[in-house]
């Protein structure tokens, strides 16, 4: 399926004296399709075919599971697992990112279908109620709100592998007048659940945003993963083989 490539393999055995054992590269993120989907499937998400193929350059292979996204996160700073996907430098300030991004994306408000509330900044959700998902970074502003909020019933702060299929079942129940996501994240979950004639886009709240696979700060190997990510990217870019993974996805380049 993808064009043959060549990456130059580097004596890094002190380096990975962990994972050289195992011969495995662990990735946990929630399912957030078609960034990261069902592990095992036929389409386990973009990045994570990405990471496979960069990875099996170099003689290892990906152990991917989904996970809620707030104990990904924790779990991949302490170092049980290496790296997640699909995250803004703002979730995860510091863990390891490539130096080029692994995707754009942004955030969409949405609501139920004929609803006239749309999001013209942040003053319009003084009289909504919001649904989000716990540990997701959406922009500065609207974080704060939703610390500032969480106390209350206006912001609903969703948990759990299922977070956006459940804000999507308060949405079109009216337990929430609105939720805010991606839009390539929501229509393919919306039409994965069979509701996409059931909500509609509500409005922007930011322009795309860069989106990156990010490596634990508390493995010294991460480094040397981080290189081989940004260079394998760089290198499906230039022998097609970016473009062959995305096609698979519906998706284009983001450069």
């Amino acid at each position: 399926m993808f064009k043959v490539f060549k990456f130059s393999v580097l004596p890094i055995l002190c380096a990975f004296s962990i994972s050289v054992v195992a011969n495995t590269v662990s990735i946990r993120a929630d399912e957030w399709f078609p960034i990261n989907g069902v592990p095992g499937s036929d389409k386990p998400g973009y990045m994570i075919e990405l990471a496979q193929v960069i990875l099996k350059e170099h003689g290892y292979t990906v152990d991917y599971k989904t996970m809620p996204w707030e104990r990904s996160l924790n779990e991949v700073r302490k170092g049980s697992f290496d790296c997640v996907v699909g995250a803004y430098k703002d979730d995860a300030p510091d863990f390891v990112f490539p130096g080029i991004p692994w995707g754009k994306i942004e955030s969409t408000f949405y609501v139920k279908k004929g609803a006239s509330w749309k999001f013209t900044g942040m003053d319009s959700l003084s009289k909504v109620k919001v649904g989000t998902i716990g540990g997701y970074a959406y922009s500065d502003e609207f974080d704060a709100y939703v610390e500032a909020s969480q106390s209350g019933s206006m912001v609903q702060v969703m948990k759990g592998n299922n977070a956006l299929e459940n804000n999507i079942k308060k949405l079109v129940g009216g337990r929430i007048d609105t939720l805010i996501e991606s839009h390539l994240v929501m229509e393919a979950k919306l039409s994965e659940l069979g509701k996409a004639n059931e909500v509609s886009a509500a409005g922007l709240l930011s322009e795309a945003d860069d989106m990156y696979i990010a490596c634990s700060p508390a493995k010294p190997e991460s480094k040397q993963l981080i290189e081989w990510f940004t260079e394998g990217v760089k290198k499906l870019r230039a022998s097609g083989g970016l473009q062959d993974i995305l096609d698979k996805y519906g998706l284009k380049d983001w450069q």
